[in-house]
């Protein structure tokens, strides 16, 4: 029986990271590359030696590069394949996220790959937090039907900064959907932010013991 009353997403990027996120009590892991440019898909061998080795859920980041959120006709090719990848490895779910030139949801895009997702779970990642309005945002994502998710530190650089913004998400989505807290939450602050939030989820590089 699970103790904590939240589910703990591990962010990592190697094998021998995966295992140890699993072994020392994350719920699941949010599998990337290139950390240091905010993520971005890790390789087709790395998912597969991953996805044989743990118990646990894997989501996958779907982003062909660092920089910003709009992306040309042949990144976003990429980007279906690499959906349709994931999707025949069996992942539980794809993380992504879609931006016009004005900061605002590119909803045509992200309706298109989420459909193509589906039945994998749909996350639209922090690419939210630079959107004019992350309340409005939530409500348009929430509107679509199709994604599952959000990772957010609500719009600030920090999940403690952004407690009362992801406070007003969990309270726009009730339980239809899943609010993922990010920003710099470790092992020793975790708590802390819990109390403040009290969000179903949390989500970091050091969330669970032995990640660096």
């Amino acid at each position: 029986m699970k103790e904590t009353p939240y589910l703990v997403e591990a962010c990592v990027e190697t094998l021998k990271q995966s295992i140890t996120a699993e072994k020392n009590g994350a719920d699941r892991i949010e599998l990337c590359a290139d950390l240091h440019l905010g993520g971005v898909t890790p390789t087709k061998e790395l998912v597969r030696k991953v996805k044989k080795e743990l118990q646990i859920p894997i989501r996958i980041m779907i982003r062909p590069r660092g920089g910003d959120f709009q992306y040309s006709a042949a990144e976003l090719t990429q980007m279906r394949e690499s959906i349709e990848f994931c999707k025949e490895i069996g992942v539980d779910g794809v993380v992504f996220g879609f931006l016009q030139d004005d900061k605002r949801i590119d909803l045509s895009v992200l309706i298109e790959l989420a459909k193509i997702a589906k039945p994998l779970q749909v996350i639209f990642h922090k690419a939210i937090d630079e959107t004019p309005n992350i309340l409005e945002s939530v409500t348009i994502l929430k509107e679509t039907g199709l994604v599952d998710g959000i990772l957010s530190s609500g719009g600030c650089a920090t999940a403690l900064e952004g407690a009362s913004a992801l406070r007003e998400m969990l309270k726009r989505t009730g339980e239809e959907l899943e609010i993922i807290c990010a920003g710099k939450i470790t092992t020793a602050n975790l708590q802390e932010i819990h109390q403040k939030i009290g969000s179903g989820a949390y989500h970091g590089r050091r969330i669970v013991p032995g990640l660096k």
